[in-house]
């Protein structure tokens, strides 16, 4: 275990953000904290980075308390970027990572090689307001990572890039995993939770409602759809029956594409051994719900 928190409460005025919330995050995984808006991620990582204290509960790294110098070990990405519009980029990227503990000498020489591996080193003379908003993005990652944290939060990292730029950044998080870092990821992107995360908590008005492996959840969640691909150069006559429903037919270059849900009188060897009889089947798998799917069912039954 890296970080713990146990029983984590905080009020402000009449609003209760976190109510008696515990959340274990393991060393060397990507952590998904997941929420509506509203739901209280924001005031949990906040605590966790030391801006605010929790009015009860406590947050342990490595099994102790929480210390001031623990700040040094995290790397915070926050949704709302916080560089100085005026400043040149290589200027401002240096000065913040002498704040995080690095001499001037050392943070040129990290700071530039993350900028050569980004492709951005033309940058280093510009001001942040010359940039697009996925440039400073990238700027601001190389700020947050240059101290080689062993705890990194980012918060919505993929905002403001496009599809090759966001591909390089789940890249590059997965290789700082691969490094030892240990990482906590908030967004609403589902699709980036199924490929990056190991394990989630999903926070709704105040509380978890829901933790764990992610394979895990989405296997506790499945409801007996399966995915079949079956060859066939005409028609498909593909008609239910006491042991299935029928909930899709679509054609395909190699045949037909059917979706099924299982009922429960069969079981899946039972129901493989049906349709190879009738269905010339060259692929048969079972669909698990997606993680947006279970977002959204865990909050609406909230």
């Amino acid at each position: 275990m890296f970080l713990e928190a146990k029983n984590v409460t905080k009020q402000f005025a009449n609003h209760l953000a976190l109510d008696g919330v515990d959340i274990q995050v393991f060393r060397n995984r990507i952590f998904g904290l997941l929420g509506p808006n509203g739901a209280g991620k924001t005031t949990f990582i906040r605590i966790v980075n030391q801006i605010m204290a929790p009015d009860s509960g406590e947050l342990l790294i490595e099994g102790r308390p929480v210390t001031e110098n623990d700040v040094y070990r995290i790397g915070y990405l926050p949704e709302e970027r916080g560089l100085y519009k005026k400043m040149k980029v290589g200027e401002q990227a240096l000065y913040l990572s002498q704040l995080k503990g690095l001499s001037r000498q050392e943070a040129k020489k990290r700071l530039t090689e993350w900028f050569e591996k980004l492709d951005i080193m033309s940058w280093w003379n510009k001001r942040l307001e010359a940039l697009s908003k996925g440039m400073q993005q990238k700027v601001q990652f190389v700020t947050t990572v240059v101290h080689n944290p062993e705890l990194l939060i980012f918060d919505e990292p993929f905002s403001g890039f496009d599809p090759v730029n966001a591909e390089l950044l789940k890249k590059e998080i997965l290789e700082l995993k691969k490094k030892g870092a240990t990482i906590i990821f908030s967004t609403h992107n589902m699709s980036s939770v199924e490929e990056l995360c190991d394990d989630i908590a999903l926070i709704n008005d105040s509380k978890v409602v829901l933790s764990g492996n992610v394979e895990e959840i989405r296997n506790n969640f499945k409801t007996n759809m399966v995915r079949l691909q079956i060859k066939s150069s005409g028609n498909l006559s593909f008609e239910e029956n006491e042991s299935y429903s029928v909930l899709s037919v679509v054609p395909k270059l190699s045949g037909w594409e059917v979706r099924i849900l299982k009922k429960e009188n069969i079981s899946y060897k039972e129901l493989i051994c049906m349709l190879l009889e009738r269905y010339d089947v060259f692929s048969f798998e079972e669909e698990l719900p997606s993680m947006k799917d279970i977002f959204i069912k865990t909050v609406r039954n909230e």
